[in-house]
Protein backbone atom coordinates (compact mmCIF):
# COMPACT_ATOMS: atom_id res chain seq x y z
CA UNK A 1 0.00 0.00 0.00
CA UNK A 2 1.00 3.39 -0.69
CA UNK A 3 2.33 5.02 2.46
CA UNK A 4 0.92 8.42 1.30
CA UNK A 5 -2.77 6.95 1.39
CA UNK A 6 -2.56 6.42 4.79
CA UNK A 7 -3.39 9.57 6.58
CA UNK A 8 -6.46 9.61 4.14
CA UNK A 9 -7.65 6.10 4.38
CA UNK A 10 -7.44 6.89 8.35
CA UNK A 11 -9.26 10.11 8.52
CA UNK A 12 -11.89 8.45 6.44
CA UNK A 13 -12.28 5.68 9.46
CA UNK A 14 -11.79 7.86 12.16
CA UNK A 15 -14.37 6.79 14.80
CA UNK A 16 -15.81 3.65 12.59
CA UNK A 17 -15.70 0.69 14.35
CA UNK A 18 -13.63 -1.82 12.52
CA UNK A 19 -15.57 -5.30 13.28
CA UNK A 20 -14.58 -7.58 9.94
CA UNK A 21 -12.93 -7.16 6.46
CA UNK A 22 -15.56 -6.03 4.81
CA UNK A 23 -15.77 -2.92 6.60
CA UNK A 24 -12.45 -2.37 6.32
CA UNK A 25 -12.33 -2.81 2.60
CA UNK A 26 -15.49 -0.60 1.80
CA UNK A 27 -13.99 2.17 4.48
CA UNK A 28 -10.33 2.02 2.32
CA UNK A 29 -12.05 2.20 -0.95
CA UNK A 30 -14.23 4.80 -0.16
CA UNK A 31 -11.24 6.97 0.75
CA UNK A 32 -10.48 9.86 -2.02
CA UNK A 33 -8.61 12.59 -1.76
CA UNK A 34 -9.03 16.39 -2.47
CA UNK A 35 -6.83 16.11 -5.81
CA UNK A 36 -9.27 13.51 -7.22
CA UNK A 37 -7.49 10.38 -6.12
CA UNK A 38 -9.55 7.17 -5.59
CA UNK A 39 -8.62 4.56 -3.93
CA UNK A 40 -9.43 0.73 -5.05
CA UNK A 41 -9.15 -2.05 -2.53
CA UNK A 42 -9.87 -5.97 -2.64
CA UNK A 43 -10.17 -8.55 -0.27
CA UNK A 44 -7.53 -11.03 -0.92
CA UNK A 45 -8.73 -14.46 0.32
CA UNK A 46 -6.52 -16.67 -0.99
CA UNK A 47 -4.22 -19.10 1.00
CA UNK A 48 -0.70 -18.33 1.16
CA UNK A 49 2.03 -20.53 2.79
CA UNK A 50 2.88 -19.59 6.70
CA UNK A 51 6.51 -20.53 8.53
CA UNK A 52 8.24 -19.55 5.13
CA UNK A 53 12.26 -18.60 5.51
CA UNK A 54 13.88 -16.79 3.04
CA UNK A 55 17.46 -17.57 2.80
CA UNK A 56 20.14 -14.84 3.92
CA UNK A 57 21.13 -15.66 -0.11
CA UNK A 58 17.53 -14.59 -1.09
CA UNK A 59 17.40 -11.52 0.87
CA UNK A 60 20.92 -11.05 -0.62
CA UNK A 61 19.74 -10.71 -3.98
CA UNK A 62 16.97 -7.85 -3.13
CA UNK A 63 18.02 -4.67 -4.26
CA UNK A 64 17.24 -2.26 -1.04
CA UNK A 65 17.84 1.60 -1.44
CA UNK A 66 17.82 2.83 2.07
CA UNK A 67 16.27 6.70 2.27
CA UNK A 68 18.71 8.92 3.78
CA UNK A 69 15.82 9.81 6.46
CA UNK A 70 15.45 6.56 8.60
CA UNK A 71 16.30 4.39 5.79
CA UNK A 72 15.57 1.57 8.43
CA UNK A 73 12.07 2.30 8.21
CA UNK A 74 12.11 3.86 4.80
CA UNK A 75 13.58 2.06 1.64
CA UNK A 76 13.02 1.57 -1.88
CA UNK A 77 13.21 -1.87 -3.21
CA UNK A 78 14.33 -1.52 -7.43
CA UNK A 79 14.66 -4.06 -9.74
CA UNK A 80 18.00 -5.29 -11.21
CA UNK A 81 19.47 -3.61 -14.10
CA UNK A 82 19.37 -5.62 -16.99
CA UNK A 83 21.55 -4.98 -19.99
CA UNK A 84 19.81 -4.66 -22.84
CA UNK A 85 20.94 -6.65 -26.09
CA UNK A 86 21.14 -4.93 -29.30
CA UNK A 87 20.44 -7.01 -32.38
CA UNK A 88 21.54 -6.27 -35.91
Amino acid sequence: MEHRLFSFISSNWRGEPLRDYETVVRLIAGTTTAQGLAVTCRLDRRKYAVGRKVTDAEFARVNLRPDAFHGEWNYSIVPHTVRSRVRY
